[in-house]
């Protein structure tokens, strides 16, 4: 465990770590990375620092590494590429562009889409095997959302149910109104 001394901090550096580590709206990663080079800059010791701010030691230490380094930069977040995507955008553009067209304008025997039946296309005819909550994940992410389409007192969604239905038969006798 090397130690490791802070460098002296410019009036604007100060200002700037001061308002930051003191702050309720700035992220919370950025006030703690401020409170360390704070907390350093009055002379507190690394592992002391470290209990306050509940981290270790050795973070505490490439913090004020960074910060001697690159200064006010050092305690903004870097971008971190993460995992590469698992679908590309041309799939996922198949996806929201599958979606948004009607089953039946694809030949298909159904006037809908389900999360099943629409993967079992996009697997079949796309080649794109995904699971039903990875295509839930993109369409809600598009703004896209499942509606319960047949309902008692909603719209039908079968164009054709009236015909296949037949006529309504009469189930229950009309009351005679009574006369006033």
């Amino acid at each position: 465990m090397a130690p490791v001394c802070l460098r002296d901090l410019t009036a604007e550096e100060l200002t700037t770590v001061k308002r930051l580590a003191h702050s309720h709206t700035a992220p919370a990663q950025r006030v703690q990375r401020a409170q360390i080079i704070w907390r350093a800059s009055h002379g507190e010791s690394a592992s002391a620092i470290a209990a306050r701010v509940d981290l270790d030691g050795e973070t505490v230490r490439k913090r004020i590494r960074c910060f001697n380094a690159e200064g006010l930069e050092a305690l903004k977040d870097r971008y971190r590429s993460g995992r590469p995507p698992t679908y590309s955008a041309e799939q996922t553009a198949t996806v929201i562009a599958t979606a948004l067209t009607k089953p039946e304008t694809l030949g298909l025997p159904f006037a809908t889409w389900t999360l099943d039946r629409l993967a079992a296309y996009l697997h079949e005819a796309k080649g794109i095997a995904m699971q039903r909550s990875r295509i839930d994940e993109i369409l809600l992410h598009e703004g896209l959302r499942w509606h319960k389409h047949e309902t008692w007192f909603g719209e039908r969604v079968d164009p054709a149910f009236a015909e296949k239905r037949g006529q309504s038969k009469r189930s229950t006798p009309r009351h005679p109104r009574a006369v006033v």
